[in-house]
């Protein structure tokens, strides 16, 4: 059975990776997110999280290179075959070491994004297994990518 890593950043993307429970369910699923203040769970699958970033914020060198650190330590010790992201900026490091360890990686860009792609989605998609879309306008910045409508 293949084992997949889900993740995304805090708040609305999580929301929308938690659209894929029955996915999650399907697979030795384990979960990859934001530290927050409030409590996240998710029943039946093995959760881990990282701080929170932001690129303004002066600090965001060194969390990134944290995070890029402690998603490989996750990534050697669960050993997924397919990553699953939401992005934001603290998925980056996990997709990137994925496709450097020559496994898949799957980049949904947010449905929040109607008209303009994400910093997020613009990295990824360079080096995406599968990108999509959950706008039909969103082709026009990755004509590459599959549209099959939104998660909700």
């Amino acid at each position: 059975m293949k084992k997949v890593l889900f993740t995304a950043s805090s708040g609305g993307h999580f929301e929308q990776l938690m659209m894929l429970k029955e996915l999650m369910n399907e697979y030795d699923s384990v979960v990859l997110t934001e530290k927050t203040k409030y409590k996240v769970k998710v029943d039946n699958v093995k959760l881990y999280t990282v701080c929170q970033i932001n690129r303004k914020e002066l600090l965001f060198i060194f969390k990134f290179i944290y995070i890029f650190f402690k998603s490989l330590s996750i990534i050697i010790k669960e050993k997924p075959d397919v990553v699953i992201s939401l992005g934001a900026l603290s998925t980056v490091p996990a997709c990137f070491i994925m496709k450097l360890m020559r496994k898949k990686v799957v980049f949904i860009e947010s449905f929040a994004k109607i008209d303009s792609p994400t910093l997020t989605g613009r990295l990824v998609y360079k080096f995406a297994d599968l990108f999509l879309v959950q706008w039909e306008s969103m082709k026009k910045f990755y004509p590459n990518a599959e549209y099959k409508g939104g998660l909700y």
